[in-house]
């Protein structure tokens, strides 16, 4: 089964400088790496602070843009990962190992498979 492990935190959760980020990065690093091993990983992408978004709408046949993300929320959608694992069990334990766990939350979708029409 596929499963996307969306990356949330608060802007102001985890490390805070360039440096303490940088620090961090051999772990995301390790992560994608095991991942990658195992078999599981079929994807991902770090995402751009929420300021840099652009949210579109189209309501009655007009096309409405606005800056910024969809809605105002205490945590931001950072990342994720597209996983492919045998069951909800396999990917609550790779979410759990996300460096990100300890000061966010993982949510664990399976994706929605689509036959060919």
């Amino acid at each position: 089964m596929q499963y996307a492990l969306l990356i949330y935190s608060a802007p102001d959760a985890g490390p805070q400088t360039e440096e303490a980020q940088m620090a961090e990065m051999p772990a995301w690093f390790a992560y994608t790496e095991e991942l990658a091993a195992a078999g599981a990983h079929l994807g991902g992408e770090a995402l751009q602070m929420p300021d840099t978004a652009t949210t579109v709408r189209v309501r009655n046949g007009e096309r409405v843009t606005t800056d910024g993300p969809f809605a105002e929320t205490k945590e931001i959608l950072g990342g994720f990962y597209l996983i492919d694992v045998p069951d909800l069990d396999a990917a609550i334990e790779w979410a759990a190992k996300i460096p990100a766990s300890p000061y966010g939350s993982i949510e664990v979708r399976p994706v929605m498979h689509i036959p060919d029409a």
